[in-house]
């Protein structure tokens, strides 16, 4: 059995850890396995260097060991440093996987301090405007660019990814892209659900709702998206806007702020992280992305295609490799562009809406299902731990 201890910065609500999930919950062995069955291969455990956050019960729930360090957002700790090295000393794991900038840099240097056979890193973003966050996460990255040829593989979820990280100084030893999976069983249309979050929501038959699932935060761009609502407003009364993410509902944060001050409260409704996707997303018409900037393969989009909506996003990370034909993609930072394809997109009706989602949907299933994801990452797997030095 290969043992993976996945190390990742925290649990919260994100994209990253939202693939995470999805990977151990789906790939860790049944608690019993029926005589005479093929052994598993796999053994997963999660560490997260903060909290439970927002999926630890669940992958909990799944049957997968959860270990928090709880060290403090962007604030390392000795304690944190060592409980890791005690831990991957007892556990002793074929690969520490990291996931997002701080746990690949304490995976890599805790990993080989331990002589864990292969550390990987796992990348989700890409074209990142570093001006945005603090000077700790610029000082993160320029070490990581220094070291990336120490990982015995670099994963990306997008080519764009690799791109640009490649650009700013990574020089991986291997690069492997694994595409985003996702669920079509639990994602996928369902009339029922539409109804009732519709009804839930205070949303008529006659509206045409459009929704972004975004935490707040300057890479999703709230501002822009608010600024293209009120231009469509202008001509398309009928149009109706739900907000999801970590922030968005919060009444004195800067989504609500920009909500109010463009006076449309009342087409508005913004809503807190969900985990319950599932049952919000079918109460769409039509889902949108209007990021400027940092997406590698956004969730939300492969999430909302899997529901059959046809998706309008900006033209960050690969969008476009992912929408493809069922869509339409937009340049990030542009309002105008983005409410007008909106309107382009009502203005089709709701027969060519259907079409181009079940277009969507079919394009997840063929090229982006959970099982393909999941059976990329177990080949990588066994591959590094084929080439690995004997271990310890």
């Amino acid at each position: 059995m290969i043992t993976v201890v996945h190390l990742i910065t925290g649990l919260g609500g994100g994209g990253a850890e939202g693939m995470l999930a999805r990977l151990v919950a789906r790939s860790e062995p049944a608690r019993s396995e029926p005589a005479g069955s093929e052994p598993a291969r796999f053994r997963h455990v999660v560490v997260s260097l903060t909290d439970d956050g927002f999926h630890g019960p669940a992958i909990r729930r799944a049957g997968v060991p959860v270990h928090c360090l709880g060290m403090g957002r962007g604030r390392p700790s000795l304690g944190g440093f060592l409980r890791l090295v005690w831990l991957l000393r007892r556990l002793r794991p074929d690969i520490v996987q990291t996931w997002l900038y701080h746990a690949d840099l304490l995976g890599l240097l805790v990993g080989r301090l331990t002589r864990v056979p292969c550390v990987v890193w796992n990348l989700r973003c890409s074209n990142m405007d570093l001006s945005r966050y603090g000077w700790q996460t610029r000082l993160v990255l320029r070490l990581l660019s220094r070291l990336s040829a120490w990982p015995d593989a670099v994963l990306t979820n997008a080519e764009s990814g690799r791109r640009y990280h490649q650009a700013i100084g990574y020089r991986a030893r291997r690069w492997e892209l694994v595409p985003n999976g996702f669920d079509l069983a639990r994602f996928r249309p369902d009339p029922r659900a539409r109804a009732r979050a519709r009804a839930q929501l205070g949303l008529g038959d006659g509206d045409v709702v459009i929704g972004m699932v975004a935490r707040a935060d300057p890479m999703k761009d709230h501002a822009s998206f608010v600024a293209a609502a009120a231009r469509l407003r202008r001509d398309r009364p009928e149009a109706r806007f739900v907000l999801v993410g970590r922030g968005v509902a919060d009444p004195a944060g800067a989504v609500a702020g920009a909500v109010a001050q463009a006076g449309m409260s009342e087409q508005f409704r913004l809503l807190d992280e969900r985990a319950d996707l599932e049952q919000l997303l079918p109460a769409f018409d039509l889902a949108s992305l209007s990021s400027a900037f940092g997406e590698g393969f956004a969730n939300v989009l492969g999430e909302a295609m899997a529901c059959a909506l046809p998706c309008v996003a900006t033209d960050v990370g690969d969008a476009r490799q992912v929408i493809g034909e069922t869509g339409l993609i937009v340049p990030p930072g542009d309002p105008a562009a983005l409410a007008n394809a909106w309107r382009q997109m009502i203005e089709a009706g709701a027969e060519r809406r259907a079409a181009l989602g079940l277009a969507a949907r079919q394009r997840i299933a063929e090229r982006f299902s959970l099982e393909t994801a999941l059976r990329r990452y177990q080949a990588i797997y066994e591959s590094l731990v084929e080439r690995a030095p004997v271990a310890r």
